[in-house]
């Protein structure tokens, strides 16, 4: 959902609709009662499609629009699918939290069951025992305590790398493939052990995959036009790619199974850990090849764009705040290391500027700024409205962390002290509704503490080692901050920097 139409696909849909409005009557779809929530008026046979902004407004930005005047809880229809948009902390615990049960399930999409193996993933798969199986894989035994710390020394060597990258660097930076590259080799190695990113064919297929998620299915909303995609390459797109990313897991998983070497635990990598589980069946379930690839894939998805992306954005606020950009100095730069060291993630566990200055960056650039939709199992009554079964549900996690009721000191720009003073409660683990960059719920992303473990020592590492300026003279304050379109929210122009390394001597 987090994509619009791109512009050959919306003028097909147009002309379409048009042509079939010559020769009978339209109809609008609604699944309204008299206690529904307010709706903006729709077009026929479209709905509110139209209104979901173009490539120069985001649709977060579309809807926060559109919730301004008709209310945090609101009423769409895409095509003939009704869809509640929530952009109140209070709607979004009502949703994630009080009628979670019922709001817990995914609706069905053609883009995931084409790129995420029919939803056999953790993300997309509906609610249900195969959902709740693999989760508690995950949670388990990949992405628990112990084995997020085991990997540390991959984060490590992985940030290093990238450090001295940047130094032996000459001119501009261009960060972002940087920060790309690092969470990419992390990823890789942790979930496939090694890295694979700096082969070019799997970086091209890795960001067409990510870009592919982001694309809006119209067939979805409007079955009998389904037939656009074919017209407009979108079908071949995506089955190419799905085809090539199976085959590349399909090699690994293949190399993993023939590797008869013994690993010690703490080497063991995701695949590892997964085939092991299959042989063993000790959980009771019987976890197959597409299961072990779907987990694996989301791995990549939960750990490499978003991650880069809050890292971009991140540097970028600080880069903008001098101020900001020297109080995390001065406490990063408070650990003492010679200049081929970095700093280690023991170093960085009484660094509250750190994770203030990362929270405020997820609470004002969540990577996913509209959480993944859910749908709901039956009739409910939210803050006195009738929801009907099988309403899809958007929740704008960006708008919701931009809101004045939640933050009153200014909530639009970038203040990481807030997080050390009157909001320093709270926290992004999803049991507060004003900060939602992880979801909350059953559908909470089990991979925050593997996320939050990179983007710190990444984060701290940086600042500890250079310091940092635009080219050509521009002031940091004059960054062009501007947002993307698509499944993870990038910043428009990739971030270009120089990079002075810092010596304490």
């Amino acid at each position: 959902m987090a994509e619009l139409i791109n512009n050959e696909t919306l003028s097909l849909v147009l002309v379409a609709v048009f042509l079939v409005l010559l020769y009978k009557r339209s109809s609008s779809t609604s699944n309204s009662t008299k206690n529904s929530p307010p709706s903006p008026p729709k077009l026929p046979i479209i709905g509110n499609l139209h209104q979901l902004g173009s490539s120069r407004s985001p649709p977060h930005l579309a809807l926060q629009a559109l919730s301004q005047v008709h209310g945090p809880l609101m009423l769409l229809h895409f095509g003939s699918v009704p869809v509640l948009v929530v952009s109140s902390a209070e709607g979004a615990q009502a949703i994630m939290k009080t009628h979670d049960l019922n709001f817990c399930s995914r609706p069905k999409s053609t883009v995931f069951a084409k790129l995420l193996y029919n939803s056999n993933d953790v993300a997309t798969a509906p609610y249900g025992e195969y959902w709740r199986q693999v989760k508690s894989i995950c949670v388990l035994n990949l992405l628990n305590t112990k084995r997020v710390r085991s990997y540390c020394g991959v984060r490590e060597e992985e940030t290093k790398a990238m450090i001295k990258q940047i130094r032996d660097s000459k001119g501009v930076v261009n960060l972002r493939d940087m920060l790309m590259t690092l969470t990419n080799d992390v990823v890789s190695r942790v979930a496939l052990g090694k890295s694979y990113y700096s082969d070019g064919g799997f970086k091209e297929l890795s960001v067409d995959h990510t870009e592919l998620l982001g694309s809006l299915y119209i067939g979805d909303y409007i079955p009998w036009l389904g037939w656009l995609s074919r017209v407009t390459g979108l079908d071949a797109k995506l089955d190419k790619v799905a085809k090539r990313f199976d085959d590349f897991l399909d090699v690994v998983i293949q190399e993993h199974m023939d590797n008869t070497d013994q690993k010690e635990e703490d080497q063991k990598d995701f695949i590892d850990v997964l085939l092991e589980i299959q042989k063993e069946n000790s959980l009771g379930f019987r976890i197959d090849r597409v299961s072990i690839k779907g987990v694996v894939l989301d791995m990549f998805l939960a750990g490499t764009d978003t991650t880069a992306t809050l890292l971009e954005w991140a540097m970028s606020e600080i880069i903008k705040h001098p101020s900001v950009m020297s109080k995390l100095q001065n406490e990063v730069r408070g650990v003492n290391k010679a200049e081929e060291d970095i700093l280690t993630e023991d170093d960085l566990i009484d660094m509250p500027y750190l994770k203030a200055v990362i929270k405020e960056t997820l609470r004002l650039h969540p990577p996913l700024t509209l959480l993944l939709p859910r749908i709901s199992t039956q009739d409910v009554k939210i803050n006195g409205y009738d929801i009907k079964a099988n309403t899809q549900v958007i929740v704008n996690a960006w708008h919701i962390a931009r809101d004045p009721k939640s933050y009153d000191y200014k909530p639009e720009e970038f203040e990481p002290e807030r997080f050390l003073n009157a909001n320093s409660g709270i926290s992004y683990k999803g049991n507060d509704f004003e900060l939602i960059p992880f979801g909350a719920g059953r559908r909470f992303c089990p991979g925050v503490q593997f996320a939050t473990a990179v983007n710190e020592i990444a984060l701290a590492n940086l600042v500890h080692k250079f310091n940092w300026t635009l080219p050509g003279g521009v002031r940091g304050e004059d960054l062009d901050m501007t947002e993307s379109s698509g499944l993870t929210v990038h910043k428009d122009d990739p971030l270009k920097v120089v990079a002075i390394p810092y010596s304490s001597v």
